[in-house]
């Protein structure tokens, strides 16, 4: 029976002296006279398994002469070596070829930069630095899961296909079944009555809209799932396929949420700290110094909550000269963020923001100028989260829904949330690749992401 190599590393006490048979990937090869040693990894762990051969096995001269790359089949024996690096090692009594590699394989034994390793992303899981980062996001995936249905949330599965407008149809994708070579039109206008849904529709934004109305019957539920975002950016942050997370929860306001928002994330992070501190050790050694400590303070950290109109306040009173000057009636900038977490040391949750920069769901304050919205920002990573609480007044969001021209007639079902036992409710949504870059130390999304889409790059 096959063994992974994390149960040698795990149990070593228990293998000891004990036959076993593992397979995995050659990961280098170091052939000598009458004996090598064999580098083996097979997925399970981040550590590679030294296995010794020598002379005595049959095929030694055709193992020796392995490359990097190729899969085998290895039985033999478990040798603890506390005296030596590895704390054990594999002596082989049986080694076979399952499946051969040719010299040029791409991921050979040495450093490659990020930018060539997008270029086979499809290989680079098998260096370190992948296995890592794919890992913690594996383990991070599962601490949202383990938080929210803890505590009681149901899991919902919102549409990636939708017809409802919640981010803006400019920032979404446009799907259809027509001949685009032969479009029907009326009017001068495509007529989408005779595609496949009858009309438009699109990849879904976010699931909010669709979340609100689970909320409404269970209280508390929450989707984690890819969204699609069609902006046309280059920058290391933004991605046109990302994963989000967005909770929705009845009977919340805002200084509720900000509760959770920060419970979460503490949750989250000591839940990936505890289970992959191999992975989290090399990220802070090899990809970004400082890593553990800043992950501690953040943990150790009591959140900040301000407005955004005492943030501006800071900022224009700080003795810096600012690329973009801070007003009160626009949105931060990253050198503002990073003022900011600086200046409190530590994250900040920056509410109740101009309401002409914010979404027409969000609850008017009694200002008139601004919503009960909320940003969570970090140090060193700024934006992490971003929520509100809902405005639950029927004609309060009518009106903003008029203001701010959206159509009521599409989304008539959405507003059945608050013409049929409407409540305070408040969600929020969490980019999960921005979570995973904050863990990992990695600066561009497009390597925290399997296979990433952005503009000009839809690959595999």
């Amino acid at each position: 029976m096959r063994t992974r190599v994390k149960q040698l590393f795990v149990n070593k006490d228990f293998y000891q002296e004990q036959e076993v048979e593992i397979k995995g990937w050659v990961r280098t090869n170091r052939a000598q006279a009458q004996f090598g040693f064999l580098n083996i990894n097979d997925g399970s762990y981040l550590e590679n398994l030294q296995v010794v051969y020598d002379n005595k096995i049959s095929n030694f001269e055709e193992i020796s002469k392995y490359r990097v790359g190729v899969s085998v089949h290895i039985r033999g024996i478990i040798k603890l070596t506390p005296n030596l690096k590895q704390p054990l090692e594999l002596h082989a009594t049986f080694v076979k070829l399952l499946g051969d590699c040719p010299e040029d394989y791409p991921i050979q034994p040495k450093r490659h930069t990020r930018e060539f390793l997008r270029e086979v992303a499809h290989l680079r899981p098998r260096t370190n630095l992948f296995s890592a980062v794919f890992r913690i996001r594996s383990v991070a995936a599962m601490a949202i899961h383990t938080y929210f249905q803890e505590r009681g949330y149901v899991y919902v599965h919102t549409p990636l296909i939708t017809c409802a407008d919640c981010e803006g149809s400019d920032q979404m994708f446009k799907i259809t079944t027509l001949d685009l070579n032969q479009l029907p039109y009326d009017q001068n206008k495509v007529d989408f009555s005779k595609d496949l849904f009858g009309k438009q529709a699109f990849i879904t934004g976010s699931g909010q809209l669709q979340g609100e109305t689970y909320a409404m019957a269970f209280s508390d539920i929450y989707t984690f799932g890819p969204t699609f975002r069609t902006e046309n950016s280059n920058t290391k942050i933004h991605a046109n396929e990302f994963w989000m997370i967005e909770p929705e929860m009845a009977f919340c306001d805002l200084e509720e949420l900000m509760d959770i928002e920060e419970e979460m994330l503490k949750f989250v992070i000591q839940y990936v700290v505890d289970h992959c501190p191999l992975e989290i050790d090399f990220c802070d050694q090899f990809v970004a110094k400082g890593l553990k400590n800043k992950i501690q303070n953040l943990l150790n950290s009591k959140f900040t909550r301000i407005t955004h109109h005492d943030v501006v306040d800071i900022l224009k009173n700080a003795k810096v000269k600012w690329e973009f000057l801070p007003s009160y009636e626009d949105d931060i900038a990253k050198e503002h963020e990073k003022y900011i977490t600086d200046y409190f040391n530590g994250p900040v949750f920056i509410t109740n923001w101009p309401k002409d920069i914010k979404a027409y769901y969000m609850k008017l304050n009694a200002d008139g100028k601004t919503v009960a919205a909320v940003d969570l920002v970090v140090p060193e990573a700024g934006e992490l989260m971003g929520g509100s609480q809902r405005e639950e007044n029927l004609e309060k969001l009518l009106a903003r829904m008029e203001e701010l021209h959206i159509n009521k007639e599409e989304i008539d079902w959405y507003l059945d949330t608050r013409r049929y036992g409407g409540c305070v409710h408040s969600g929020f949504g969490m980019g999960f690749e921005r979570l995973i870059m904050y863990l990992t130390g990695i600066e561009n999304i497009r390597d925290v992401i399997p296979f990433p889409r952005t503009p000009k790059n839809c690959e595999y």
